[in-house]
């Protein structure tokens, strides 16, 4: 797929399922940003895989919760790719807690990961995609923001919002040849989980139509399916991906 090679930046990509779409995306033939936030030889171990994918790749560290560094990893991606074609805001915080016990920071942190972050990269990458005429922009939400579940309200709200902002962005720039997406993921268990070991896991696995957890690939795939050609008339969608766990509820 050399002849479609595009340039993915991909959001919290130096473990699980950041790394896994980045996988992904790199066997489809794109070039990959891999980016984090605090570990940078996880980020750089990342990119060393992908390169052995046979692409290109180059580490842009940086918290999307801070304006001035997402717009800086944007500028990294520029710089050594020439444009930013495909931007999957996978990086996010999911702290959990009593709605009345949050503290304010801790409120205004989520939020600014979660929502003004991916806000914040689509205004740096989309003037490239303007310019190109294509572009392929992938949001994360969660069934916590689809229904309600105690203690994950903060996350609920920022997570609810980029729905909102993905509806948005696919009517207003999809006559310029972008789609805007966004995946819902069900449970995917860390790189180093031993979920046979865990009780949590072990019942939600039990409760999964599919009989099974979700693995990185699964969303990659998906991801690199709507980053080709043939996903370009995908717009403005949420997809589950989450082994049809989200019909239990």
């Amino acid at each position: 797929m050399a002849h479609f090679r595009k340039t993915a930046l991909v959001t919290g990509s130096g473990q699980n399922i950041g790394r896994g779409i980045a996988h992904e995306l790199a066997k489809a033939g794109h070039n990959i940003v891999v980016n984090g936030s605090r570990n940078r030889e996880a980020a750089e171990t990342v990119a060393a895989e992908v390169r052995e994918l046979g692409v290109n790749a180059s580490v842009a560290m940086g918290n999307v919760g801070v304006r001035d560094e997402a717009e800086l990893i944007i500028k990294r991606a520029v710089d050594t790719f020439g444009s930013i074609d495909i931007l999957v805001n996978n990086a996010a915080i999911r702290p959990h807690g009593p709605f009345l016990e949050i503290e304010n920071d801790d409120w205004q942190n989520v939020i600014d990961v979660n929502m003004y972050g991916p806000i914040w990269l689509a205004r740096a990458a989309l003037p490239f995609m303007i310019e190109n005429g294509w572009g392929r922009i992938i949001h994360f939400t969660g069934m916590n923001a689809q229904r309600g579940y105690p203690g994950a309200g903060f996350v609920s709200v920022s997570k609810h919002a980029l729905w909102g902002l993905t509806k948005a962005l696919a009517v207003e720039f999809g006559p310029s040849g972008i789609t805007s997406n966004i995946i819902s993921p069900g449970t995917f268990p860390p790189d180093n989980e031993n979920i046979e070991a865990s009780e949590k896991y072990q019942l939600l696995l039990k409760n999964n139509p599919s009989g099974r957890l979700g693995k990185p690939d699964d969303i990659g795939g998906m991801i690199a399916y709507l980053c080709s050609e043939n996903g370009g008339f995908v717009n403005g969608q949420m997809l589950q991906i989450n082994g049809g766990v989200v019909m239990q509820y």
